[in-house]
């Protein structure tokens, strides 16, 4: 039947419909009114697209009876123009699907927005195209038939965002949830993007839903809709098709809630299409009866003034706003797309099947993109004879009655495919660390039967395999990593996954895949794959590891990872060892694409980003410059981001970050010293501006609560290492001390702080600081407080790792002398702050201990601590010096050879002279260490001789 019928607005072909469902109404609902309204509707609805002039083709996105009626329509009608329901931007990027293979989406993205809320950045769009798929039929036909022209006549992507008016929620498309969760990562290829589909053909009328579910018995909406919908029309004509598939949209239209924002949003959409097409009419001078619309069975069935050529009104279709969007084809998969669309888990790879057994049943030779990748090579065809002229038109005849009467047709019992499906889910569940036998086989097959005789089915569908083996096979517990629902899922398709073809990629990925390819590696491929990098040998692969470094900092985690070899300031690996999967992540790779050309160029956009965002610190603006020297080796852009670091920190009122701030200028700072001939300015600015800062806000710190005792810390190891750069820049110390003298803390972690910064300072002595701790030992009501004392003594280790020995002592008085009430609390605190600084503190604290205490068992019963030793009467004096002075002058070979220290002294700008011989002090002079301990000097000075 022709799709331009010729009745006239008074004729009707649904005279006898309209009776029947009238007298149905009548007896059903105790009076026409009430249901007649719906049931008359209806059939209005479908008299008004069959007769609409440009023949409207209603479809359901990823149906394979869709996919088929398509198929056979394009090969009968070859419309010259064909009207596809798409966001018209996407236009030119279909072309590229011939060299992807599908599923792939088309994607439109933005991360620069213009118009739109800060908070919705960055926005996407996502339209996702499978080969069982009737829109994939109208892409490959328009595009590889001469003379064909296709026409994308949705909204914008743009105006997709325009018209969410739900501040920051999804849109409509998205609205629906997953049915089932997804069962592997595959699930996320989309992200968070917004999913545009053809033919969202689902009741929006949640009793609806479940009462054909319930009637149906069936799970969930894809297996309703794979029974009742999907088989009955895979063997049905054209004319039996359009009509049954305009009935469900109007069914679903009429019956949907009243959901204002939601139908605002249907009913534009279906304004702006026939606008579009309308203009394109007029401008093309196209006939009607030349021309196929495809779109979705819902909004085939529209009521709007502006339906049809002859609409009556015009729409006004708003301007795009000014956000710079950027179009790419990204990889999908069957559980990205049931994810993203709500769809129960295994539904579209059960299409996929269902879409292979159509096509060899029937025989219908399917549209393909001319190299479309993963596609079998045409054979040879012959001439193709002159195609048939149209059938005259006719009148849009009945086809629902018929169909509507007609019983179900049972599909007989293959039992031949049954027991295949039987014995590879068995096989499958074997290789999965299932116990499963050739009984479970046995049982899946009769089981299988079983619930579909109770479904009043006669043949099973995959649905009902699927509940059949779960039944017989799974047990208890899950072996392996997948259930069994999954390895049926895998059995009937498998989550078949797209991959995007090089020449299709942006220039970025090209790029990338050029400069990685001495790797000699299958990037594209999905997996990991180990890359070995010997630049020692190779030294062109140096510059595969800067691309290397550069994609671990910009994808997803596991992308580029690691396992041999590291990069920091100062310091490159001679060798690599790399797990890629770059296959696995291409959706990140290609959004890469649309922020730049170059991955050099990406990496410095988010560092100025990172470093000029409102939230940005001083920790993450010094973290930019790290990675700025690391990465991109960038002295300007690491000069003009530690500009950026230092007005930071000025405006900084807290010092929440300054653990992470002294980390990274002290790696810096050791950076540049070591390789460069002078600072860069913008480190000494940064030190004198740090210390001021810091000392501005120490006393405060000291006795804020939500300061805490590393954060304190953490500011104390700033003065106190950079004091000297900061001295010898012009700071003067006097502000640290004050500082510190204005600090009254009364928590006792940062009692101890000040403690060691006292005796850093030298206002306190280390003899009174053992004191100190003596003291507390010694007070009871202080004990119960002395873990939190200590814990403060192992953060200054942070500005004084000069105190090791005195924490090592004030940690063996706590073990020898606390009780074990007190002490047996303390210990897991002691362990989570031990850890927390392990990189620093730990290392220093054992290698104190190591020194400290003896090396053997046997010596640690007669070992003395040399805190507890008795101080001697008198040391032991070195004998008289070679020059022949009288008396003791200490260390020997200083005074027998007084020009190092001469040169010392000259270098510290000292002007001393040196005392004659037996003018000095009275008692034992020099190095009294030396005095105490004379063995070191006397091996050092026979060791000298004897040279």
């Amino acid at each position: 039947m022709s799709g331009s019928p010729t009745n006239g607005p008074g004729e009707t072909s649904f005279a006898a419909l309209r009776g029947q469902l009238h007298e149905a109404a009548t007896a059903f609902a105790d009076g026409p009114d009430a249901l007649e309204g719906i049931l008359l509707g209806m059939v209005d609805d479908v008299d008004r697209a069959v007769r609409e002039p440009l023949e409207i083709f209603p479809v359901c996105h990823h149906s394979p009876a869709s996919a088929l009626a398509m198929a056979r329509r394009l090969r009968e009608k070859q419309p010259k123009v064909v009207y596809l329901e798409l966001c018209e931007d996407m236009a030119p990027l279909l072309g590229e699907l011939r060299n992807c293979r599908l599923p792939v989406a088309v994607q439109a993205f933005a991360s620069d927005i213009d118009g739109f809320p800060a908070e919705w950045a960055p926005l996407s769009v996502v339209a996702p195209i499978t080969e069982a798929s009737a829109e994939y039929q109208a892409i490959a036909y328009a595009l590889d038939t001469p003379g064909v022209e296709l026409v994308l006549v949705d909204r914008s992507s743009d105006h997709v965002f325009q018209w969410d008016g739900r501040h920051g929620e999804r849109t409509p498309e998205a609205a629906a949830g997953p049915a089932e969760p997804a069962p592997e990562s595959e699930a996320a290829l989309h992200g968070e993007a917004v999913g545009v589909e053809i033919g969202d053909l689902r009741p929006r009328f949640a009793e609806l839903e479940e009462h054909l579910l319930r009637h149906g018995k069936v799970r969930h909406w894809s297996e309703w809709w794979h029974q009742y919908v999907e088989v009955p029309l895979g063997d049905s004509d054209h004319a039996a098709y359009r009509q049954v598939m305009f009935l469900v949209g109007s069914l679903f239209r009429r019956l949907a809630p009243g959901d204002g924002e939601r139908v605002r949003v249907d009913e534009d959409r279906e304004r702006y299409m026939w606008t579009r097409m309308r203009e394109h009419l007029a401008a093309s001078g196209a006939g009607p009866e030349d021309c196929l619309y495809v779109c979705g069975a819902f909004h085939a069935a529209s009521r709007v003034d502006e339906f049809g050529v002859a609409g009556g009104k015009s729409f006004d279709i708003s301007p795009r706003s000014a956000t710079t969007w950027q179009y790419g084809l990204i990889p999908s998969s069957h559980a990205a797309i049931e994810a993203q669309f709500g769809l129960a888990s295994g539904s579209v790879s059960i299409a996929a099947t269902q879409w292979a057994k159509n096509l060899k049943r029937t025989r219908v030779q399917p549209y393909r993109l001319a190299g479309q990748d993963g596609a079998k090579k045409p054979r040879t065809a012959k001439k193709a004879a002159p195609a048939a002229p149209a059938p005259p038109s006719e009148p849009a005849a009945d086809r629902l009655s018929g169909f509507l009467r007609r019983p179900p047709v049972l599909d007989t019992l293959d039992e031949a495919e049954l027991l295949g499906w039987s014995v590879d889910i068995v096989r499958a569940a074997r290789r999965s660390g299932y116990l499963a036998s050739t009984a479970d086989a046995i049982a899946v097959f009769e089981t299988s039967i079983l619930l579909a005789g109770m479904r009043d089915r006669a043949k099973p569908t995959p649905y009902d395999f699927q509940d059949a083996a779960i039944t017989c096979i799974e047990k208890d517990s899950v072996p392996g990593r997948r259930d069994v629902r999954r390895l049926v899922e895998i059995m009937m398709g498998g989550d078949r996954i797209g991959r995007v073809g090089y020449d299709a990629l942006p220039p970025l990925a090209r790029d990338v895949h050029d400069r990685l390819a001495p790797l000699e590696l299958k990037l594209q491929q999905r997996g990991v794959q180990r890359a070995l990098l010997d630049m020692n040998a190779r030294p062109e692969l140096g510059a595969c590891s800067d691309v290397l470094w550069m994609l671990r900092r910009l994808l997803p985690h596991g992308a580029a990872r690691p396992i041999m070899g590291e990069r920091k300031l100062g310091e490159r690996s001679i060798q690599e060892s790399w797990d890629l999967a770059l296959g696995t992540h291409q959706r990140a790779l290609i959004e890469l694409g649309y922020e730049g050309v170059s991955i050099e160029q990406v990496l410095e956009q988010r560092l100025r980003r990172d470093a000029y965002g409102p939230r940005a610190t001083t920790a993450v603006v010094l973290a930019a410059v790290e990675d700025a020297t690391l990465y991109l080796r960038s002295r300007r852009l690491a000069d003009e981001l530690g500009t950026r670091a230092l007005e930071v920190l000025t405006a900084e009122r807290t010092v929440d970050g300054a653990p992470e701030v002294l980390r990274r200028v002290r790696g810096l700072l050791a950076y540049y010293r070591t390789g460069e001939p002078v600072l860069p300015p913008w480190v000494e600015s940064f030190v004198k501006a740090g210390y001021a800062h810091y000392c501005t806000l120490l006393p405060t710190a000291f006795t804020e609560e939500d300061v805490t005792a590393g954060q304190v810390a953490a500011m104390l190891g700033f003065l106190f290492s950079m004091e000297g750069l900061a001295l010898s820049l012009g700071c003067d110390r006097a502000q640290l001390e004050l500082a510190v003298a204005q600090s009254r803390p009364t928590d006792p972690e940062r009692t101890a702080l000040l403690w060691a910064a006292q005796v850093q300072l030298g206002a306190l002595s280390r003899a009174e600081l053992r004191e100190r701790c003596d003291e507390l030992l010694a007070n009871p009501m202080v004990v119960p407080a002395y873990p939190r004392y200590l814990s403060g003594f192992v953060h200054a280790l942070v500005p004084v790792p000069g105190l090791a020995d005195v924490v090592v002592e004030a940690v063996s008085n706590a073990f020898g002398r606390l009780p074990d009430p007190v002490l047996l609390p303390w210990l897991p605190t002691l362990i989570t702050t031990l850890r927390a600084g392990a990189a620093d503190l730990a290392p220093l604290l054992i290698r104190e201990a190591g020194r400290i205490f003896p090396a053997r068992l046997a010596a640690l019963d007669v070992w003395v601590p040399p805190w507890r030793e008795a101080p001697e009467a008198g040391a032991p004096v070195l004998g008289g010096t070679k020059s022949g002075g009288g008396g003791s002058r200490g260390a020997a070979l200083l005074f027998t050879h007084p020009r190092t220290l001469d040169a010392v002294a000259e270098l510290l700008g000292c002007d001393g002279t040196w005392a004659p011989p037996g003018e000095g002090p009275a008692g034992p002079g020099g190095a009294t260490l030396m005095a105490r301990h004379p063995d070191s000097a006397t091996a050092w000075e026979s060791l000298l001789a004897g040279a």
